[in-house]
């Protein structure tokens, strides 16, 4: 079997969907606004999509009350450092600086606009 994609209410798809494409190097695959507003976002190897979708009906979680190691979206990054602080001028807000891992990963927390967690991770070794 293989992951189709990976869903997420959130409280603005659209302007999240708009952020992730501008910053994160991410492209809307489908995007609708009936029955609610939705956005499927591939990453640019086109190998994960995420669901950005708000349902009127459910509360979305609440990002600021969970840990980002407990729930993040990774991002491979060639520049860890400069990725940070360009997510940082873009309105991200700092969760865990950058730091090289025993194993010698290179990491770095961001929360997006809308306080979700994303990690920049440089690989020693790559797992893919």
């Amino acid at each position: 079997m293989q992951i189709e994609h990976l869903g997420m209410d959130v409280r603005e798809p659209a302007a999240m969907a708009d952020w992730y494409v501008k910053h994160l190097g991410m492209r809307v695959v489908l995007a609708k606004d009936e029955p609610v507003p939705v956005r499927f976002l591939a990453d640019s190897a086109n190998h994960v999509i995420i669901e950005l979708y708000n349902n009127p009906v459910v509360k979305p979680l609440d990002f600021p009350a969970i840990d980002p190691l407990m729930l993040h979206l990774a991002f491979c990054s060639n520049d860890v450092k400069a990725d940070y602080q360009r997510l940082l001028a873009a309105g991200a807000t700092a969760a865990t600086e950058p730091k090289v891992l025993p194993a010698g990963d290179e990491i770095a927390i961001v929360r997006d606009p809308w306080d979700f967690a994303v990690q920049l991770v440089k690989r020693r070794m790559p797992m893919l």
